[in-house]
Parts: C-alpha cells; structure tokens; sequence
C-alpha cells in the first residue's frame, strides 16, 4: 500500500491576519528563513517514509505551488475533520495527516510516529509534553491539556494506520475546539471519566484511548522527541520563534 501524507492548507473565513501581515495571500505561503512554510513541511515529508503527498486548499495559490514542490493538489472541505474523511474515502489509509503551518516539522519525527503506533491500534496521534516545550522555547505560548501525567499539547500530526481512524478525527477536532474548558472533552467520556479527571486520575494515554472508543476506533498517543513538533504558526510570536529555531539550525549545520 502507498503511504501518503496529506498537508492541510485550507482557508478559514476572513482575512488571515497573519498572512496578511507578511503580505502573502495564504499562511502557507509565509516565508520561513528563505522558504515558504508549505515548502518546509514538504521537504520534511520528503525526508520521511512518505511517498506521496497530498495538499488540501482552495487557494490557488497554494494549489500552484504544491504542484511546483511535487505534491498533489486536493480539493479542501467545509473544515479539517472533513477533509480528512474525504481524503481516506478517496486515497485509503494508511495516511499522514499534518498542517501546511508545521514549518518545524521533521521527516524522524514522522517516522516516529508510524513506528510507534503499536500493532492493533487505528490511529496514532503526537503530543508533546509542557516541560519539554518549555525546556526548548520557554516564551512559547501553547494551549494545553491537563492529565495525571502532565500538561500536553497536540502537534497536529496524526497517523490513520487503518480506515476506521478516520472516525476518530471529527472527534479530535472537538477536543481541540474545546481544549480550553477541559470539562467538556471529560463529559464527552461519560461521569466515570469526568470525575477521573477531576482528582487527576487520567493520564493523557489513557483519555485519548476512552476518546477513540466513543466511535470504535483504537487510539494511542506517541510522545513528540521535541518539544518544537508542539510549534505552529498562529501568532507572529510563533513565526518569531521558527525563524529564530531555523536559523539556529543552519548555523550548527554551515
């Protein structure tokens, strides 16, 4: 089976802030130490186990520009979730999912996840904890969610190893939507799980496989290397931070 990733690049409605900041008419086309931030996730891709890569916009600027760096241009849906379902309906699984915003990624960082997402599991999701992002950039201002074993934060990079992780992925969006009140995400679980989570009983492992059984998916959780898998573009504090991560690595690397 073809391994592919698909690259996230849809449009929210409005004006992009962000890009709109750096003159450009998508994120994705943010300029990150001499390439756009679509050109860094996909060479980082390149670098993985990946074979092909899919790019998810409606912006035809977007659309050109995979093209131009050797990726497949796909139409977007109303939303990530639906995208993504759209996608293994059309391609299958076993399929990469991550963000057109990742300009950090790391080809290990994707293999890792494959790798470590166990046998018998649909879908691998990584986290990154709080103490290493903070050990790696201490004025990152990431949103977090709270367990027995720590504060984490998702990366948006997901592994559906099998079709039924597709199920699992509207449900994830939810949790991201809600990650700020943190007892919406425990109520979605039943009473039981609410109030292990409240005399912190539930470690972020654990929360994620009772999510995953809501729609008879098998999840697991896949500690990120590197608190710098946790960073995405949605602040001119987190461009500041890439640039200043990127040029630190060219200089160790010259």
């Amino acid at each position: 089976m073809t391994l592919r990733a698909l690259v996230l690049a849809g449009s929210r409605p409005g004006v992009d802030s962000l890009a709109e900041s750096e003159n450009v008419p998508h994120k994705a086309l943010i300029d990150l130490a001499g390439k756009t931030m679509l050109a860094r996730v996909i060479s980082a891709l390149k670098e993985s186990s990946v074979e092909e890569i899919l790019v998810a916009s409606n912006d035809p600027e977007v659309a050109r520009a995979a093209t131009e760096l050797g990726a497949t241009p796909v139409s977007a849906e109303q939303g990530p979730s639906a995208t993504v379902l759209s996608t293994v309906r059309q391609f299958g699984a076993p399929l990469i999912v991550t963000t057109s915003d990742h300009g950090l990624l790391q080809g290990d960082w994707v293999d890792l996840l494959m790798h470590q997402t166990r046998d018998g599991l649909d879908m691998g999701i990584m986290m990154a904890s709080c103490d290493l992002i903070k050990a790696e950039l201490p004025h990152s201002k990431r949103t977090y969610l709270r367990f027995s074993d720590g504060n984490w934060s998702g990366c948006n990079l997901f592994y559906l190893k099998t079709p039924q992780a597709a199920a699992a992925i509207e449900l994830w969006s939810m949790v991201e939507k809600d990650r700020k009140k943190p007892w919406k995400i425990a109520a979605r679980l039943g009473p039981g799980t609410l109030l292990s989570m409240l005399v912190g009983r539930l470690s972020v492992g654990t929360a994620i496989g009772r999510l995953g059984d809501q729609v008879d998916a098998k999840v697991g959780v896949v500690p990120a290397p590197s608190g710098l898998a946790a960073v995405d573009a949605d602040t001119r504090l987190d461009l500041a931070d890439m640039r200043s991560v990127l040029e630190q690595r060219e200089s160790l690397a010259a």
